[in-house]
């Protein structure tokens, strides 16, 4: 929905942004119903979360709607994906480190289980950066030069508190900006299904922005894999997955098509009840797929 494009400058979102979630959350409430489906589960990332207005927000969203939108916190945004993403790749892959760039935040999380040692969420997502960095269309040259500094200042920590916790096996990107970037540089089609494996290098990342930096945003609309909604905010997630793969000294990103909305999918799977739960004399024990594993 891009609704970190529809942040005012105190921070609120705007009646547009506000009214497009309304409509939004009621259209596909009303498909989901009439489809058959016994239960909704609405959520809100970053650019809802940060906005200064969010309670007012929702409330408007569950009087008009009847639906309860439930804010998923950074660290939780970023354990989910990160949940995703082992489930994807299973336990044989080892230690995963995964970047996924919203519009309003960037998740990433590093781990050997499928609650990750560290995970993080920094206000530093694609539609953000772009509303209070780069207003110009195509961007100015100085204006890229300072924000790729900028990142590398803010991603110094993180990523060192990611690493701490142990070098990857796997590095792996997740959303949409890294499916749009990966497919930019040479990668499958979607058409090509989920199964195919496809990565970003930063070689080819840095040959991508050098070119998509000098195009309008009507331009970029035109790349094959860029959606007209997206293409205002590409360069923004390419200078963010630029520097945290250069923060980060990753040379590769394999790309997983599961991300957080399969994440929030799967944990809400594995709290239902287990059916053929153990017990242990008298006392009932629910095994669950979230427990940790033992190593």
């Amino acid at each position: 929905m891009r609704l970190a494009e529809q942040i005012d400058d105190d921070g609120r979102l705007t009646r547009r942004g506000a009214q497009s979630l309304v409509e939004a959350v009621g259209e596909f409430t009303e498909i989901a119903l009439t489809s058959g489906c016994e239960q909704v589960m609405a959520f809100a990332t970053s650019a809802v979360r940060d906005a200064t207005n969010c309670d007012e927000v929702l409330a408007h969203v569950r009087a008009t709607t009847g639906v309860d939108v439930v804010v998923l916190s950074g660290a939780n945004e970023s354990r989910l994906t990160s949940l995703a993403v082992r489930r994807w790749y299973g336990w044989s892959a080892g230690r995963i480190l995964n970047l996924d760039i919203g519009g309003g935040s960037l998740e990433m999380s590093n781990g050997v289980d499928e609650e990750p040692d560290v995970a993080l969420s920094l206000p530093l997502g694609a539609g953000r950066l772009t509303r209070e960095w780069l207003s110009e269309d195509p961007p100015g040259r100085r204006r890229i030069g300072v924000l790729r500094d900028w990142l590398d200042a803010e991603l110094a920590g993180p990523a060192k508190e990611l690493l701490d916790a142990g070098r990857p096996d796997v590095a792996v990107g997740t959303s949409k900006t890294f499916r749009s970037l990966a497919r930019l540089t040479g990668a499958a089609p979607s058409s090509a299904g989920p199964r195919v494996k496809r990565s970003l290098t930063t070689s080819g990342l840095r040959q991508l922005i050098s070119f998509i930096s000098r195009m309008s945003t009507a331009d970029r609309a035109e790349l094959e894999g860029v959606s007209a909604d997206r293409a205002g905010q590409l360069v923004a997630g390419a200078l963010v997955a630029e520097a945290s793969m250069r923060a980060l000294s990753v040379d590769t990103l394999e790309i997983c098509p599961w991300a957080l909305r399969e994440g929030v999918i799967l944990r809400r799977l594995d709290r239902e009840p287990n059916e053929n739960a153990a017990r242990l004399d008298d006392d009932s024990i629910e095994v669950h797929a979230d427990a940790r594993m033992v190593n």
